[in-house]
């Protein structure tokens, strides 16, 4: 009986130690996914660093890095960020890369809540003053509210630096004072961990380290022969983060603006508005995301129904003017007050407006065309035309014309059957014309 036990025993030993050296040999050999944010910070990015965590928790990685290179974007999409990373049962890693790339502004607060935060040579980290309270912003914000947004921007970095063991007074100067620093300064400064030449230097500083999650557990890195996994945007995510740029947002809006035109002007085409429809829809998606002033998008919507009205009431220019005004006025207050990344690029500004402004003089011009145009069909085709008398006006009598025969009214005295006349107007059937201007003496018909 004894002897059973002992072996049963001796079974479980052994076999709680294969399942030990196979648990530390599963994570020395895991997986590292690698996410890269190049860009502005907006909601879609998110997701996508939302998704990432997941997959990195249900595969048991060793680390998730964000390879980061951003000049900012929005706060909530950046505090979004910042509590999926801090919540994170999987090691993340900021990784500020390649060479040359920067994290700004919301891209500080980013690097500053990660576990483990590096830097590639040639990379600068800092500038992280609100924006939104600079010196467009002080327009529409008050000074107490100003310093209210300023001072939850700096605790809230003072407390992400204060949890990892990072430079606060250094992050809150980040803030307050919009000071940066080099790798090399960063590095000295306890603003950052390590700096690593590539993503495989990262990896062999990586391995061994140890990192405190939120949770208080504490797990070892191992990095080292870690399989790479780059999880990258699905196709949707890539989509929606193209369109979520100002200047992506506002020619969306400008071709929609055309499309929708096109279609009012010219019931029946379908296609300019079946595009304008989706750019519009697009358009308000993009918008949504991004910092927008709403009395730039109502200057925009006033543009667009002077452009209409020009058409429809040929003002010969007025509405056009004023449309032109006001879409220049829309497009330079869309993002005002917002971070220089959400600026538009004031030459797709002047395109817009100079296409914009020649289709609408095309139409226009067709319009004038078509109201001094003569009538081509019915009976005002006759007006101007030459007939031919048949019956004596005296004052009425018959002319003829194309192989018709008219009751026409003499406007300038008798006429006698044969003579030609020139018809002047019409009222309902009767024609009123006037005896045929002989040709100047020596002039003869060429024929």
């Amino acid at each position: 009986m004894f002897k059973k036990l002992r072996i049963i025993f001796l079974f479980s030993v052994l076999l709680a130690a294969v399942l030990m050296a196979s648990g530390v040999q599963a994570q020395a050999s895991g997986s590292v996914y690698v996410l890269t944010i190049k860009g502005t910070i907006n909601p879609v990015l998110v997701d996508y660093v939302d998704r990432g965590i997941q997959a990195a928790e249900e595969n048991n990685a060793s680390a998730l890095i964000i390879q980061l290179d951003t000049p900012g974007g929005l706060d909530t999409a950046m505090r979004d960020i910042v509590k999926l990373m801090v919540n994170a049962y999987v090691s993340v890693v900021v990784y500020v890369s390649p060479s040359g790339s920067r994290a700004a502004s919301a891209g500080v607060f980013i690097t500053m809540a990660s576990h483990v935060a590096a830097m590639a040579p040639n990379t600068a980290i800092g500038a992280a003053h609100p924006v939104s309270i600079g010196e467009e912003g002080e327009e529409a914000m008050s000074e107490t509210m100003e310093e209210k947004v300023l001072n939850d921007a700096a605790a809230y970095i003072r407390s992400l630096a204060e949890s990892h063991g990072r430079n606060i007074e250094w992050a809150e100067k980040a803030v307050r004072e919009s000071v940066s620093a080099t790798e090399n300064e960063a590095l000295e400064l306890n603003v950052i961990d390590l700096i690593a030449y590539d993503l495989n230097d990262l990896l062999a500083q990586l391995d061994g380290r140890e990192v405190e999650l939120i949770h208080g557990q504490i797990v070892t890195l191992h990095t080292a022969g870690a399989t790479v996994i780059d999880f990258g945007m699905t196709g949707i995510e890539n989509f929606l983060y193209t369109i979520a740029d100002p200047n992506i947002a506002y020619l969306l809006l400008s071709i929609a603006t055309l499309g929708i035109m096109a279609e009012i002007f010219n019931p029946g085409l379908i296609f300019p508005g079946i595009v304008g429809g989706i750019s519009l829809l697009l358009a308000f998606y993009s918008l949504g995301v991004l910092p927008v002033n709403y009395a730039g998008i109502l200057l925009i919507v006033l543009a667009i129904g002077l452009f209409i009205g020009e058409v429809l009431t040929t003002t010969f220019g007025l509405f056009t003017a004023g449309g032109v005004i006001s879409l220049v006025a829309g497009s330079l207050m869309l993002f005002k007050g917002a971070a220089p990344e959400f600026q538009i690029n004031p030459w797709l500004i002047a395109g817009v407006c100079i296409v914009i402004t020649a289709a609408l003089a095309f139409l226009v011009q067709r319009a004038i065309s078509a109201h001094r145009k003569q009538a081509v069909t019915g009976r005002e085709e006759l007006v101007g035309k030459t007939a031919l008398v048949k019956v004596a006006l005296n004052p009425e009598g018959t002319i003829f014309y194309k192989g018709e025969n008219w009751t026409a009214i003499s406007e300038s005295g008798k006429i006698t059957a044969g003579e030609k006349v020139v018809i002047k107007r019409i009222d309902g059937l009767l024609l009123y014309v006037v005896k045929q201007p002989k040709e100047p003496a020596g002039k003869k018909s060429k024929r």
